[in-house]
């Protein structure tokens, strides 16, 4: 098993699988928040490309949160899944709805502070996100990004259990991961360091690369 020391370890290691887009007109580097964002910011410079984030709240089953009905993205972006969904009530779905629309809001206006809104209209988003686990919230970030126009979809993180990744590859146009290790555990199992992201850290990688 091999373990990264830190996300920017990670995310050199990333962005050496990511050097033929280099050069490529309309790429953005996109970290989803938050803890993809210390390794988007590594590929970004890497690419030459700009460094935004990418808000996403995944909408989950009110008894298994970690089963997703739908997602919520930036200007209004709402993804359902209805085969899922529709083993819920209206009533339900407002719930978590509401719930997740607040949290969205409030990371956009801590995130996008004096930045415009987020323009994929034409472009290739690289996803990139510091693992997949089950894969749902970077499925849903590939979803959003196609509501918002991004004209090609590339999700690339450092370490994914297989399931995860064939279920990315099914909506992604490309899916670079690093490692797929046999016996997966837990995302956080190979990494040294991996401390939950703060806000304040999300906002300074932003301004670094502005």
């Amino acid at each position: 098993m091999t373990t990264y020391r830190d996300r920017t370890e990670a995310g050199r290691v990333l962005a050496d699988r990511l050097t033929a887009l280099i050069g490529e007109p309309d790429v953005v580097v996109l970290g989803l928040v938050r803890g993809g964002v210390p390794v988007a910011q590594v590929v970004a410079e890497r690419l030459g490309a700009p460094l935004d984030v990418l808000v996403v709240r995944k909408l989950g089953m009110p008894w298994a949160p970690e089963v997703a009905f739908g997602a919520l993205g930036p200007a209004g972006v709402r993804v359902l899944n209805d085969m899922v969904a529709r083993q819920l009530d209206p009533g339900d779905i407002a719930d978590v709805e509401r719930r997740e629309q607040a949290e969205l809001e409030r990371r956009e206006h801590l995130y996008r502070a004096g930045r415009p809104p987020l323009e994929l209209t034409g472009r290739t988003a690289v996803i990139v996100d510091d693992g997949l686990a089950t894969g749902a919230t970077a499925r849903a970030a590939v979803q959003v990004a196609r509501h918002l126009g991004a004209r090609r979809v590339v999700a690339a993180v450092p370490v994914s259990a297989q399931e995860a990744y064939e279920m990315l590859a099914d909506e992604a146009d490309q899916v670079i991961c690093a490692q797929r290790p046999e016996a997966f555990t837990a995302v956080g199992a190979y990494y040294d360091d991996f401390h939950e992201v703060s806000d304040d850290e999300v906002t300074a990688a932003l301004t670094a690369t502005a």
